[in-house]
């Protein structure tokens, strides 16, 4: 624990002018990021007797080794400072919402030809139309199915609409009615395009002009006796008249807001955000977060709203925000939501009618996502505790291993041996600190010392790391030296964390390889254990009898799923490894030569049987390969197999290399000759 005396800036060095500024731990991991109107005032806040400061600032501080801060112009740029910097550092006492998914978009692409309506995730694109975010995909495609009756818009993909094209027959939609079917010129583009317009329309709340024109055209056909025409239109009604039902109008004046509600308590927050488009609502998020800060409701505002539209510009940021709480002050926060816009957002709390009502009904859902979520994360939270709790027992470790890293060794009868190293952190998987090794040391099959191999390179890259961050301790005199400033930013280092247990998959020759790699590189404050698979045994360096764990036990639960995501992540890795090698073509000998000019060669002769029956002047005339790179194609060319020829099996056929192909097709075909 640190005394953030220690660190406390001197007198007169903090500047009086808005900014930003960040706390780092004793790794130069930056552990929290804020904002203020006067840096002075505020860092002052923080040096102040621990006895007055709340039990989470007073948890932050005595973690943080250093702060520094980054003077701006106004607070509205250190409100844009903050979020980027909370997003890229990611800092353990930030307020941070996660929902673990990217919620899913109507799309209408209105940037092709033939625009098609499909399910989007991810970043929004140029040209086009959004309408959501939806809780469920499922949710669009039941909207999008009614929808198509009356707007038989494609959605295809390109590959089956460019199918299509070249048969001349549309798929299934096109025959029973739900596509207008453009692929076959039964309409042109024109009338696909304002099919796609008046589907846009009707999505966007212009829904009583659709209804009317269907009605008045179901009267017109029934007075002319057309009856199944108007029995088309009046199932098309219905289907309309069903989608509307769907999103059920709750404001009127076809108002655009996002209404945002909270439910907390003094450990946890749920925020709950209702999306209305056209006096409809459109979709529904929420986040759960824990209160690692001392925060009021108008924080959780503010950092729900840098959630929400930090990322996002134009229509998607609405013309009105009702939220529970107003941001303190109010002013940053909504010139920059204005700034998002390019246009006037108003930012308030509903006090009456429609809207309160509304907020009420968000509010509710808050509540129960809490409930929920706290119901669920106890049972979690107590099955993860009490694993580490066994697994620490077991071992007879000083405390619970918070980080576990495990490894395994994967190969195919001694080609292509590589290595897998999975973190898990306080029992869930850590997929971004994932790490995955080529063995170099030696060829062949040998498990133990490529294990021993593998561990020696991920610890002393530790090691390195912690040279870096001024920590390192000279290992004669035992003085720790101060390194002074580092080029450090704060990002999540590759190999600068220690674990507090290091899991192998294997029996007593691996572990005692991981024990005598972290003996060698003189690291001895990290325990080792192996998991063989035969017996489920935990074996523990220097004894001759295993650990045996009840099969019901919930460490040795927690240690397989442990060894089995890092065999998952090692296979994947070596087959991939092996069907690259499997891809490779003599082109890929010749040094400097890049895909991009693999490709251009191809195109030039048409083949690689053409190319290399080239000369070097004649490869020369291919634009960007030199006489150098010339004389190595050939070379590798000549030293290369020739590919057999090409045979017809239904006719015996030997046919001869004449339509032009790429390069990773033919490569692929020589590959699996070889």
């Amino acid at each position: 624990m640190a005394d953030p005396s220690s660190y406390r800036p001197k007198p007169g060095q903090i500047p009086d002018a808005p900014g930003v500024y960040k706390f780092r731990d004793e790794h130069r991991r930056v552990i929290y990021v804020g904002k203020a109107k006067s840096l002075r005032q505020r860092l002052a806040n923080y040096f102040q007797d621990l006895a007055g400061l709340h039990p989470r600032t007073r948890s932050m501080v005595t973690t943080a080794a250093s702060v520094e801060w980054t003077v701006v112009t106004n607070e509205v740029e250190a409100l844009q400072l903050e979020y980027s910097w909370i997003k890229e550092f990611d800092p353990r006492f930030n307020v941070k919402y996660r929902d673990d998914k990217s919620y899913p978009y109507l799309a209408v692409t209105m940037n092709e030809q033939f625009p098609r309506v499909q399910v989007m995730r991810g970043q929004k694109k140029k040209g086009v139309r959004y309408f959501g975010p939806y809780g469920h995909a499922w949710a669009i495609r039941d909207t999008v199915d009614l929808l198509l009756r009356a707007f038989p818009v494609r959605t295809c993909s390109a590959g089956v609409f460019k199918n299509a094209a070249r048969t001349g027959r549309p798929c299934l939609l096109g025959y029973i009615g739900k596509c207008s079917a453009p692929c076959v010129e039964r309409v042109t583009p024109e009338v696909h395009r304002e099919l796609a317009e008046d589907f846009c329309d009707f999505m966007a709340g212009r829904t009583g002009t659709y209804i009317r024109r269907l009605e008045r055209q179901m009267a017109d056909a029934a007075e002319e006796m057309e009856y199944e025409r108007a029995a088309r239109l009046r199932d098309d009604i219905e289907a309309l008249r069903k989608a509307m039902e769907k999103s059920a109008v709750v404001l009127a004046d076809a108002t655009d807001a996002d209404l945002i509600a909270l439910a907390e308590d003094e450990l946890e927050a749920a925020v709950q955000i209702f999306h209305v488009r056209g006096g409809r609502v459109r979709g529904q998020r929420g986040w759960v977060t824990d209160k690692v800060e001392a925060v009021t409701s108008g924080d959780l505002v503010e950092h729900a709203l840098q959630q929400l539209y930090g990322e996002e510009s134009g229509d998607a940021v609405p013309k009105e925000v009702l939220v529970p709480a107003l941001p303190d002050p109010i002013e940053p926060v909504q010139e920059w939501l204005t700034e998002r816009r390019g246009a006037n957002v108003s930012l308030r709390i509903p006090q009456r009618g429609d809207k309160k009502a509304l907020m009420e009904t968000v509010a509710r859902n808050a509540q129960q996502s809490l409930v929920l979520h706290k119901t669920k994360r106890a049972s979690d939270l107590t099955t993860r505790s009490r694993a580490l709790e066994e697994i620490a027992a077991a071992l007879e470790l000083d405390s619970v291993p918070l980080r576990v890293e495990c490894y395994d060794i994967s190969h195919l009868q001694g080609d292509d041996v590589v290595a897998s190293m999975v973190v898990f952190e306080d029992g869930l998987a850590r997929k971004s600190e994932y790490r995955r090794f080529q063995i170099k040391g030696f060829e062949g099959q040998d498990d133990v010392r490529s294990m021993h191999e593998v561990i020696t390179r991920r610890f002393r890259r530790y090691l390195a790391e912690k040279e870096k961050s001024g920590e390192w301790v000279d290992e004669e005199t035992g003085e720790v030296t101060d390194l002074g400033p580092t080029e450090e930013d704060g990002r999540p280092k590759r190999f600068a964390y220690p674990p507090q247990l290091v899991v192998v998959d294997g029996g007593q020759p691996q572990v005692a390889a991981a024990k005598r790699a972290l003996d060698e590189l003189g690291i001895d404050d990290i325990a080792v254990c192996g998991l063989a698979k035969r017996l489920e045994e935990v074996w523990v360096p220097g004894e001759d009898d295993p650990v045996i764990l009840p099969r019901t036990s919930e460490g040795l639960y927690l240690l397989q799923r442990v060894r089995d995501e890092a065999h998952r992540f090692a296979i994947t890795y070596q087959r991939n490894k092996r069907a690259k090698r499997f891809r490779a073509g003599p082109l890929d000998a010749v040094p400097g030569l890049g895909d991009a000019r693999k490709q251009t060669l191809i195109k030039h002769f048409g083949s690689v049987k053409r190319l290399r029956s080239a000369t070097i002047d004649q490869i020369c005339e291919v634009p960007g390969v030199g006489r150098k790179t010339a004389e190595a194609i050939v070379a590798a060319l000549a030293g290369a197999t020739p590919a057999g020829p090409a045979v017809n099996t239904a006719t015996g056929e030997i046919m001869e290399e004449e339509e032009p192909v790429t390069a990773g097709t033919s490569e692929e075909r020589r590959g699996q000759e070889t």
